[in-house]
């Protein structure tokens, strides 16, 4: 039977305590873009069904695979600041691309686009871009000073 008692070893004379604590540290200290990691997610969900809220899947098939894939990659972004923040915190610039192609996306997959499928674009677009824009401001600011 397993020893379940409160009198279980205590962490600090554990060999390599120092390095898990600069570890986690670590890991903790770049967590500020937690809180964009949730509107980006969301705002990935939203341009993925856009279409489909906006209602222009058949007036604008192009632009409903367009929005449908952009919106998957920002999605998957998200999960990925959220998964590995080291490491993906230095792809926000991507999200800012993302949101300058949705800006002008309508004109350039789309055919002829009403006021709403363009202003819904817009408005993804300028989103990402801030969203992106915060993404890097943070990152920069959580970044190890050598």
């Amino acid at each position: 039977m397993a020893n379940v008692s409160p009198t279980r070893g205590d962490i600090s004379s554990h060999p390599d305590v120092n390095e898990m604590r600069d570890r986690y540290a670590r890991m903790l200290g770049g967590r500020d873009v937690a809180l964009v990691d949730g509107p980006v997610f969301l705002l990935g969900l939203y341009c993925a069904a856009s279409p489909w809220i906006v209602h222009y899947t058949t007036s604008q098939p192009d632009l409903v695979v367009h929005n449908l894939i952009v919106g998957i990659a920002i999605a998957l972004l998200a999960l990925g600041f959220t998964r590995a923040p080291e490491r993906m915190y230095g792809l926000s610039w991507a999200m800012c691309a993302l949101g300058v192609w949705m800006i002008v996306s309508p004109w350039i997959v789309g055919e002829s686009p009403d006021a709403g499928v363009v202003w819904n674009n817009i408005i993804i677009g300028a989103l990402a871009l801030i969203l992106g824009l915060m993404c890097i401001g943070t990152a920069a600011r959580s970044a190890p000073k050598s």
